[in-house]
C-alpha cells in the first residue's frame, strides 16, 4: 500500500476547546472584527466580553451542555460572537444557510434537534414558518428585532468566566450539514478537537503577519468560512472584514481600502478576478497570495489570475467531514491545477474506484484521507458513517484524483453524486424528492453538468407519463419556495425511464455517458 504522508511536522492534539484556542490568539486592544458595509468594529476585548456574556445568558436559560442552538445569519461580526458563546456554554452550534426556504430550515432544525434559533430580522418570516413542529420555541434576533420577539441582547447574562467543562475529543461543538457522497444532507459531527487540530494543522503552513486582515465573504455557515476564516484568522491574531453577501464592486472597494494582502476565494470569484473588466479600476499590487478552495480551480483560470494580479494563486482541498482542510499548497509554491500537499498529521492514499484496491499514488482513483481532523461521524446515521469512514479510519472522500512524484494532489473527477454549484453542495437526492412532488412527474434523476460560471449546475431527467409534459419553466416555478435558489434545476430533459440498478439505485454515470451530457 502506498500512503502519501505529510512532510510538515506533526502538531500536538490540544486539550483546549475551540473558543479557548481562539481566545489565545486575541490581542484585546486590536480590532479583530469589522462589518464591511458599515465600518462597525469589535476589539478583541469587546469580542471576548460579548462571548462570555451571551454564554452566561444561554447557560442560565438552559441552552448549555446537551443543547443545540441554530444560527441562521449572514456574515456579520455578531455571528462570530454567537458561535463562540454557544461553544463557551458547552452547547452545539448547527449552522444554517440563510438562503434556505422554510422547509429546508425545518428539516435541519428537526434533524439536529435544535432548541433555539438565532437569526436576523429579514429572515423572520422564514424562521417563524420553519420552527413549526420542531423543538424550537424561541427565536432570538441579532440587532433589530421585530415587535413582540426576543432580541439577542435579552439573552445576554452574567458573564461566564470559564469554559463549560466538555470532553474535547468527543463533544460535538459544530454541526454543519453536508450531503457527503450521497443522499440527503446530514449533520456532520465535529468535535472541539477536530476544529482545534485543524486550526493548528492549517496555521502550520501559513506565515500570518500580526494584525493581518482579510475579507470574509465566504459564508460562516459553510465550514470553509467557519474554520479557515473565522476561527483560524482570529486564532492567528488577525482580523476579519465581514461582508453579508458577495458583491464584486463592494468586495474590491474593501480589498483596496484595507489593503488585504491575502485573499480567500472560491472558483467563481477567482474567475471574476481573472476576467472581469472592473478589476482594472483598482490598484491591487499589495496582494501577495490568493487561495481558492471549495471546488477545483482550473489551471487556466489560476494562471490567468496570477498573471493579471502578478501574485501567487494556490489551492487547497478539504470537505466538511475533514474540519475541513487536508491538503494545502505550501507558501508561494502552489502549482496551477493542483490542490497542494497533505498537511500535518495527515495521510492520503488512492484506491480503485471500482474494486477498492490500493493503487500507486500516481495512478488515478478515489482519494482517501486519514487524520485527527476526520469527523466523529454523521448525526444519528451510523450506516452513512460506516460507508464514509472505514474500519481503519480512512475517510472515503468520493473525489477522484492522483498525486505527482512530489506529493501534490490533482483532482480529476468525482465518484460521489454531489453537485458543486459555486462551491455550495447540491444533493441530487434532495432535488429528486422535490421533483416527485410535481403533479406531472412520476420519476426523476438529477446530475451535475459543467458550467463556466458556476462550476456545475443541476440537470434533471424526468418521466412524465401523462399527455401533458413538464417544462423547465414549470419545474422551476414548482421548486421555487421549496428549495434554495442555488439548488434550482437549470436544464431539463424528458425521458421514458430513469436507468436503475437491480437494487433501485439511479445509474447517474449511465445518464451522463449514454445521454451525452
Amino acid at each position: 500500500m502506498s500512503i502519501v504522508k505529510s512532510t510538515f511536522p506533526d502538531v500536538a492534539l490540544s486539550q483546549k476547546t475551540v473558543t479557548q484556542r481562539v481566545f489565545d490568539g486575541i490581542d484585546p486592544a486590536a480590532i479583530i472584527l469589522t462589518d464591511g458595509p458599515s465600518g462597525r468594529t469589535l476589539t478583541g476585548a469587546d469580542f471576548m466580553s460579548a462571548v462570555k456574556s451571551l454564554a452566561g445568558g444561554l447557560t442560565a436559560r438552559g441552552f448549555g451542555p446537551g443543547k443545540t442552538v441554530a444560527i441562521m445569519a449572514p456574515n456579520i461580526p455578531e455571528y462570530c460572537v454567537v458561535f463562540h458563546a454557544i461553544a463557551w456554554a458547552g452547547g452545539t452550534a448547527t449552522t444554517i444557510n440563510p438562503t434556505y426556504t422554510a422547509p429546508e430550515v425545518t428539516y435541519q432544525l428537526t434533524d439536529a434537534n435544535a432548541d433555539l434559533l438565532i437569526t436576523i430580522a429579514p429572515f423572520a418570516d422564514t424562521a417563524k414558518d420553519a420552527i413549526t413542529g420542531t423543538n424550537v420555541d424561541t427565536i432570538a434576533f441579532i440587532g433589530d428585532a421585530p415587535d413582540g420577539t426576543v432580541p439577542l441582547s435579552d439573552l445576554m447574562g452574567t458573564p461566564q468566566t470559564e469554559q463549560a467543562p466538555v470532553d474535547v475529543a468527543n463533544h460535538v461543538v459544530a454541526l454543519p450539514y453536508s450531503s457527503g457522497t450521497t443522499g440527503l444532507p446530514k449533520g456532520v459531527m465535529l468535535t472541539h478537537q477536530n476544529l482545534v487540530v485543524n486550526i493548528d494543522q492549517t496555521m502550520a503552513t501559513m506565515d500570518f503577519d500580526p494584525g493581518e486582515t482579510t475579507l470574509a465573504f465566504l459564508p460562516f455557515f459553510h465550514i470553509y468560512g467557519l474554520q479557515v476564516l473565522m476561527n483560524m484568522y482570529i486564532s492567528a491574531g488577525c482580523g476579519l472584514i465581514t461582508i453579508p453577501r458577495f458583491d464584486l464592486e463592494m468586495y474590491l472597494d474593501l480589498v483596496a481600502k484595507h489593503k488585504t494582502r491575502r485573499l480567500w476565494v472560491v472558483p467563481p470569484v477567482a474567475l471574476a478576478l481573472a476576467k472581469h473588466p472592473i478589476v482594472d479600476k483598482y490598484d491591487l499590487s499589495f496582494i501577495t497570495e490568493i487561495f481558492s478552495a471549495a471546488a477545483p480551480l482550473g489551471a487556466d483560470v489560476a494562471e490567468a489570475l496570477a498573471a493579471r494580479l502578478n501574485t501567487h494563486v494556490a489551492q487547497g482541498y478539504g470537505m466538511t467531514e475533514l474540519s475541513p482542510v487536508s491538503h494545502v499548497s505550501p507558501q508561494g509554491r502552489g502549482r496551477a491545477g493542483s490542490s497542494g500537499v497533505a498537511i500535518s498529521n495527515t495521510e492520503a492514499k488512492i484506491i480503485d474506484t471500482e474494486t477498492g484496491a490500493d493503487l500507486p499514488p500516481t495512478e488515478t482513483g478515489q482519494l482517501l484521507v486519514r487524520g485527527p481532523q476526520v469527523m466523529k461521524g454523521y448525526l444519528n446515521n451510523p450506516s452513512a458513517t460506516a460507508e464514509t469512514i472505514d474500519a481503519e479510519g480512512w475517510l472515503h472522500t468520493g473525489d477522484v484524483g492522483c498525486f505527482d512524484d512530489d506529493g501534490y494532489l490533482t483532482l480529476t473527477d468525482r465518484v460521489k453524486e454531489l453537485i458543486k454549484y459555486k462551491g455550495f453542495q447540491v444533493a441530487p437526492a434532495e432535488l429528486e424528492a422535490a421533483l416527485l412532488t410535481h403533479p406531472l412527474i412520476s420519476d426523476a434523476a438529477v446530475i451535475g453538468i459543467a458550467d463556466d460560471d458556476a462550476g456545475e449546475v443541476p440537470m434533471a431527467f424526468v418521466v412524465c407519463p401523462t399527455e401533458e409534459k413538464a417544462t423547465l419553466e414549470s419545474v422551476q416555478a414548482h421548486l421555487d419556495g421549496r428549495l434554495a435558489h442555488y439548488k434550482q434545476i437549470r436544464h431539463l430533459k424528458l425521458v421514458d425511464s430513469v436507468p436503475q440498478s437491480p437494487s433501485g439505485k439511479i445509474l447517474r454515470r449511465l445518464l451522463r455517458d449514454e445521454m451525452g451530457v
